[in-house]
């Protein structure tokens, strides 16, 4: 060893000045280099984050696990409170524990096919800005840990939908323009247990440039899962009940839910959101067989990432809402607001078939009613509901 080294000296000291610096850069850069992959493993590894490479050799993302399987052998008699669908008792129990669960879940174009929809319990969807949908999925009695994505920002009308269910509200970022469309300061005034991800960050959140198999803009590439988020709103002190111990439900009025009837009259619905906008119209098909509605956005199935199943709920209502721009000073004036509260035409499609009513919400807060021309409260098929808000005027077919 010894010999080597002075081998070594002999050799550096005989070089020029020029050689000598030339050296000096190399062991720099080669030592630098494996000093960052040696601290990247390191930290890799004490923030829970990714630590095997997948096939591209890209560090392997964080994935979805199952948090809890209910028994198929267990009778299912415990109605779920937001959609009615029944599931086992040791099911109750672990859905009593927390409190619902929505997240933003963009529509764009690029961001097809998401992730984690057929998983949610209740689908809200409206139009974000220029035409372009976007969804508020709620995730409540559904036991897996779903990954779930693209995340995007807040729009101020989702909250009033959102405080129904006094719900974690998970999302990246938010309209902030000050006036009436600004969500992230109407997030704060209304006490809305935030899940944003500018203050959560990796791991419970992350970036896949890849998960549709070729690049996208960064903007459709956020995702999480439903137990992190869980699991973030758990340390933040907002389970079943909050930190003031006001348990979520405290105000929560249930749907009214039945058993199906199929009929199969009403078979096919086309919902269109903007008229200059038909890449967002919406088709839903009725199929008898499991007595749901099959979408399609833009003539194309719309499936959930997950499992490759299509997108079919028990139960589609469309809601008629005045739409109006914000007027805020924002570039292009392309923030919304809808008329969410008050009354308005509604129709709801199940079974099938189609009730022509209303829907009434008197408060922010209040529990949105769907009521026929009767003014009867409309029974819901048990199983997920997908709400669809859409202007006044909008064309509907079926």
């Amino acid at each position: 060893m010894t010999n080597t080294l002075n081998n070594i000296s002999q050799t550096y000291s005989n070089l020029t000045n020029l050689q000598r610096i030339l050296v000096l850069i190399i062991v720099a850069v080669v030592t630098y280099s494996l000093s960052t992959s040696a601290s990247f493993s390191l930290f890799s590894r004490s923030i829970g984050g990714p630590t095997s490479l997948g096939e591209d050799g890209a560090p392997a993302l964080p994935g979805p696990s199952t948090a809890f399987e209910e028994d198929p052998n267990e009778p299912r008699t415990e109605e779920c409170p937001l959609d009615g669908d029944k599931h086992t008792k040791k099911a109750k129990e672990f859905w009593e524990k927390r409190r619902p669960l929505a997240i933003m879940i963009e529509n764009h174009q690029e961001a097809r096919p998401q992730s984690g929809l057929s998983y949610a319990d209740i689908i809200y969807e409206a139009v974000a800005e220029g035409g372009i949908t976007r969804f508020m999925a709620i995730y409540y009695c559904n036991m897996s840990d779903a990954q779930v994505g693209p995340v995007r920002s807040a729009r101020t009308y989702y909250l009033d939908w959102l405080s129904e269910y006094d719900a974690l509200y998970a999302h990246v970022g938010g309209a902030n323009t000050p006036g009436p469309a600004d969500a992230l300061s109407q997030i704060i005034k209304y006490g809305i247990k935030d899940l944003n991800q500018f203050s959560i960050g990796y791991p419970v959140f992350w970036r896949d440039y890849q998960r549709l198999g070729h690049p996208v803009a960064t903007e459709h590439t956020m995702y999480s899962t439903t137990q992190k988020l869980w699991a973030i709103g758990e340390k933040r002190g907002w389970t079943a009940k909050d930190e003031d111990g006001i348990a979520w439900d405290k105000n929560f009025i249930p749907w009214k839910f039945k058993d199906p009837k199929p009929s199969g009259q009403t078979t096919n619905i086309k919902v269109s959101f903007w008229s200059n906008q038909p890449n967002y119209d919406v088709a839903w098909a009725y199929d008898s067989s499991t007595n749901s509605y099959k979408r399609k956005n833009d003539g194309e199935d719309q499936k959930d990432l997950n499992n490759n199943i299509q997108l079919a709920p028990k139960v589609v209502i469309v809601q008629f809402q005045r739409e109006s721009n914000a007027n805020d000073g924002y570039p292009g004036n392309v923030h919304l607001l809808y008329g969410t509260t008050g009354s308005g035409k509604a129709l709801v499609f199940q079974d099938g078939q189609v009730v022509e009513g209303r829907w009434i919400k008197s408060s922010r807060v209040a529990r949105t009613k769907f009521v026929d021309q009767n003014s009867k409260e409309i029974e819901l098929n048990r199983g997920q509901i997908w709400i669809q808000t859409v202007p006044e005027g909008s064309k509907v077919e079926y």
